[in-house]
């Protein structure tokens, strides 16, 4: 039987279960979101035509906490390596026994179906070529073109009818000297992504293709992957319609200084910088904007008036934008996660704060599913206490939680690359010295 481990904390960002423990049968949620999803203008709606929204986490890494969440999809990043047939590292396999022995793409399935059975969804993201980190382009001198594209079909394939899966992020924060309709196969971002995204629709024709922007276009540079300036004079077309969804990223001066986060107007001039590189596109109903990366540590008040702000621009109702949260578990240094360092109180003040737009499958359309929202300030939050509200589930399994990382007891951590090559929170093991580092988004 399962401990708490990597299925349980899947069954608490889903909001299904709220105290120490996971059932061992699914909960099944109401018909929305039911089966694949498409694209209709602007929107996202789910095999019945129910327009739905993409709230969700990305999440490099894996730890639990005993509070249900609500959100309804898991941006999952892995890295081709995953493919080599190298087994994985960082996993308490005293806290996941049933993992014993797994590679890392069926540490993967394991993830996908329990989620799935619980009605989470999954984007699989391509986040990184290899271990050593990111890359501006989608290859390298060591992992080709046509590999990014084979792997991407080779998933497609995995999963091929696995309604769990609705799509693929093709490619993590293209950057200089990454471009957009300039028309260089060896360079131009939009005709790469096209290529890939109908292969794998050549495969798996439910999927949504997620294309990112770049950082560069027309002399504007904005944050990696945000800028979608290009798709205004070189829109994508792909094979199968209604299957595109673009996709930014977005962060506070924390992060990197902007000219935009100087200007004597701020923070009222961010829906205007926001809608120039990427909220044209949804708000002319071109196609779905999801914003698949944006957060912040909240250590400033100009960070909490751009994440106010950021989350008032998404808005509520059926023409809001998509959105997945940078990120669940802490260790990402530029902006922390939902979770506390400790990796188990949860972060009040970014939950909360998300509760407005967030959508539980099973809730209509417009978001606000979460609960009540709550200022924004810089205080360190309290350990929460679940609302009568959360569901809750009676666990027949050992209730036994992994301890806090110290330096003897690491937490699990299954990351972009299955563990290989992952230098962040790994399970010590006697003789051995944990390491915590900082991973890069």
């Amino acid at each position: 039987m399962l401990k708490l481990g990597l299925l349980s904390v899947i069954a608490i960002i889903a909001g299904v279960l709220s105290i120490s423990g996971i059932d061992a049968s699914p909960i099944k949620r109401a018909a929305t979101g039911a089966g694949y999803w498409s694209t209709k203008g602007s929107t996202i709606v789910d095999s019945n035509g129910t327009p739905i929204r993409i709230a969700g986490l990305s999440w490099f890494g894996f730890e639990t906490s005993n509070y249900s969440l609500n959100y309804n999809t898991i941006r999952l990043p892995y890295c081709n390596d995953i493919f080599k047939g190298t087994m994985p590292s960082g996993i308490d396999y005293n806290a996941n026994p049933d993992l014993v022995n797994l590679t890392s793409l069926e540490v993967m399935d394991k993830i996908i179906n329990y989620g799935g059975s619980i009605g989470l969804r999954f984007i699989l993201d391509r986040h990184r070529p290899d271990a050593s980190g990111q890359s501006a382009l989608w290859y390298t001198s060591t992992t080709s073109e046509q590999t990014w594209i084979n792997d991407w079909v080779s998933l497609a394939t995995r999963y091929k009818g696995n309604t769990a899966v609705i799509g693929a992020d093709l490619h993590n924060e293209p950057h200089d000297p990454a471009t957009w309709g300039s028309g260089n196969t060896t360079t131009d971002w939009s005709i790469a992504a096209a290529k890939c995204g109908n292969a794998i629709l050549a495969v798996e024709p439910n999927w949504l293709i997620i294309v990112e922007g770049i950082q560069t276009f027309n002399g504007q540079s904005y944050w990696w992957g945000g800028n979608l300036m290009g798709v205004s004079k070189y829109p994508i077309t792909l094979s199968v319609p209604n299957r595109l969804v673009y996709s930014a990223h977005d962060y506070p001066a924390s992060v990197s200084a902007q000219t935009w986060f100087n200007d004597p107007t701020y923070p009222a001039n961010l829906p205007g910088v926001w809608n120039n590189y990427w909220g044209y596109i949804s708000k002319s109903g071109i196609a779905p904007v999801w914003l698949g990366e944006f957060g912040s540590q909240l250590a400033t008040t100009s960070d909490q008036q751009w994440f106010s702000s950021i989350i008032s621009y998404l808005g509520t109702g059926t023409n809001s934008f998509e959105w997945s949260f940078w990120c669940w578990n802490p260790d990402s240094g530029d902006t922390g996660g939902i979770l506390e360092n400790d990796w188990q109180t949860v972060d009040t003040r970014k939950d909360n704060a998300l509760n407005p737009i967030k959508f539980p499958l099973g809730s209509t359309a417009g978001g606000g599913g979460g609960g009540s929202s709550s200022s924004i300030s810089s205080t360190t939050s309290t350990t929460p206490t679940p609302t009568s509200t959360k569901t809750t589930t009676t666990s027949t399994t050992s209730t036994t939680p992994i301890s806090t990382p110290t330096s003897t007891s690491c937490a699990a951590h299954y990351a972009q690359c299955g563990g290989i090559g992952y230098t962040g929170p790994t399970c010590c093991v006697a003789g051995t010295t944990c390491q915590k580092q900082n991973d890069s988004e």
